[in-house]
């Protein structure tokens, strides 16, 4: 068998493989998914030793099509990350995509996706990972217009909004500086800046911080690039904590062109050591649901080390002290050989554990007694309470998520977690509620949202709040289905007004009971209690995730 010319990560290589009607299989990249290929059956070659972390792999058995191929293909055991031939084939999308970890790969779950594409061997010993695939082996011969509107929209699968934190102090210098510039540069390009894509801004950290251009000022490479190169240089002693804490709670802003549940990562470049106290500029970051990378260069020399105010600043300024978030350049001279690795980690969007806050990550429904002792003003005054409640959290179709039930005897479904995608359009919904008046009957209520509202997002990577809502004594039993809403993993607020009985509201309560129940004598004092709510939502939010 004549050996086959490939493309494989920049370099030509001779390969014997072919797939087994004898055609050469179409080189794809480590990241290549299933929707990116347009044929419903193709051959492809999964390059050598792709980084596990790249993988974003989305069931187990059949593939959601926006999964690697590659990685789907390890995850089965069809091939190893030697890398081989893999048989890709359209398959319809399903629902409720089960995970698993195998073969060094944890599989996500997925509640539905419109393809998939499945994994298995074949006789021939090529290998077969079915799904929806564009091809990565050579660049399109369309037209030049669509070559330009790609570009003008970006690489969208690495949609973030980024901050380059640079060093501008005494310690880099002036030649180290333009240095540091220029690599900046050569990491915004291979980013793919665009309008669905990365966008990005530049803080120069010094004496005091300076915020170069902001994420709303650029979205084609060629004036990041401008924007860069005309930085001056300030000096200055290498206050980065200061920097850093400027850039979490300015930089970061919907007037400076922050995306709505876009991850947001701040990539700090350290020449040395930090003149100030960065640990703390790291948790405030941290709260913000910011990405800290830091990316150090020339590490301080044992006799230098005495002046460094604290040795591991590193592992207490990044987002996660688990070895992704930090980076390190030897040197500022020869530094293209470090772009890609830093790309590729900045594009693993699935790595990004701090863009996850409560307010981003949290499904609230909200159980609201219709009964009527209740009334039709102070009804619209618990309405009430419920908007403000959501106002505070960023609802989106990858964000938070509201739901609404009102319940007398029966149980009615205002909305559901899935109707409505923006905050905007919960808002509308929960002010078209509309009165029931009728019993009370709390605990089939309970049960009825545990198993309707919830049920569906059981497998989901949000946190699940219920917030109910009564004025009365309860007509059915409430202890027997708060344990069960608590054993599914939900955490139940319970407020009281008026005639309901502080037992009750104790029993639904989750542990602590203390702070997880409220009770006020008038409608009118729920206002009051909207912070109280918000804050015990983030408290158990980031309990959860210690």
């Amino acid at each position: 068998m004549s050996p086959v010319l490939m493309l494989l990560g920049g370099f030509l290589l001779a390969s014997p493989v072919r797939a087994s009607d004898g055609s050469a299989p179409t080189t794809i990249t480590c990241l290549t998914r299933g929707v990116d290929l347009r044929k419903e059956r193709a051959y492809v070659l999964c390059p050598a030793d792709c980084p596990l972390w790249q993988f974003s792999v989305f069931g187990n058995v059949v593939y959601a099509s926006l999964s690697s191929i590659c990685g789907a293909a390890i995850h089965r055991g069809v091939i190893t990350n030697e890398g081989g031939i893999v048989r890709v084939q359209t398959l319809p999308g399903q629902e409720n995509y089960s995970a698993v970890y195998a073969n060094g790969i944890q599989s996500k779950v997925l509640t539905r996706w419109a393809s998939s594409f499945s994994v298995a061997g074949t006789k021939s010993g090529a290998l077969e990972a079915a799904g929806r695939p564009l091809s990565t082996a050579r660049p399109s011969t369309g037209k030049r217009l669509k070559k330009l509107l790609e570009k003008k929209v970006g690489n969208k699968d690495c949609k973030a909004d980024i901050a380059f934190l640079i060093d501008g102090s005494y310690n880099i210098g002036q030649r180290r500086f333009n240095l540091q510039k220029n690599f900046v540069g050569k990491v915004a390009v291979m980013l793919g800046i665009g309008t669905e894509g990365p966008h990005v801004g530049v803080v120069q950290a010094s004496e005091h911080p300076k915020t170069e251009f902001h994420l709303k000022n650029f979205t084609a490479a060629k004036d990041v690039l401008f924007a860069i190169k005309e930085i001056g240089f300030r000096g200055g002693n290498s206050n980065m904590g200061k920097a850093l804490k400027h850039t979490a709670q300015r930089f970061f802003s919907l007037e400076n062109g922050v995306r709505r549940g876009i991850p947001k990562i701040v990539i700090v470049f350290i020449d040395g050591w930090p003149s100030d106290d960065i640990e703390d500029a790291g948790i405030v970051a941290r709260e913000f649901g910011i990405n800290v990378f830091i990316v150090s260069v020339a590490r301080p020399t044992t006799e230098e080390q005495g002046m460094v105010q604290d040795v591991g600043f590193v592992d207490k300024a990044v987002c996660r002290n688990n070895g992704f978030f930090s980076y390190h350049i030897p040197t500022w001279f020869g530094t293209t050989k470090y772009v890609k690795p830093l790309v590729q980690k900045l594009c693993s969007h699935e790595q990004m554990l701090c863009s996850k806050t409560c307010y981003n990550s949290v499904n609230i429904a909200f159980l609201i007694d219709g009964s009527s002792s209740v009334g039709d003003s102070n009804f619209r005054l618990v309405l009430e309470f419920i908007s403000n409640v959501a106002k505070a959290f960023e609802i989106s179709d990858i964000g938070s998520k509201i739901a609404a039930v009102q319940f007398t005897y029966d149980q009615r479904m205002e909305f559901s977690f899935s109707d409505y995608a923006t905050k905007e359009k919960v808002l509308a919904a929960v002010r078209g509620i509309r009165y029931m008046s009728g019993g009370t009957a709390t605990g089939d209520a309970i049960s009825f949202t545990t198993r309707n509202v919830f049920g569906p997002m059981k497998d989901g990577p949000n946190k699940n709040f219920l917030v109910v809502l009564t004025d009365g004594q309860s007509y059915d039993d409430v202890r027997g289905p708060a344990a069960a809403a608590h054993k599914a993993g939900i955490t139940v607020f319970s407020i009281g007004v008026a005639w309901a009985p502080l037992d009750d509201l104790k029993d639904m309560a989750s542990e602590p009971r203390e702070s997880h129940n409220f009770f006020t004598r008038e409608f009118t004092g729920l206002e009051q209690i909207v912070p109280d709510v918000i804050r015990g939502i983030c408290r158990d939010f980031l309990n959860s995730k210690q």
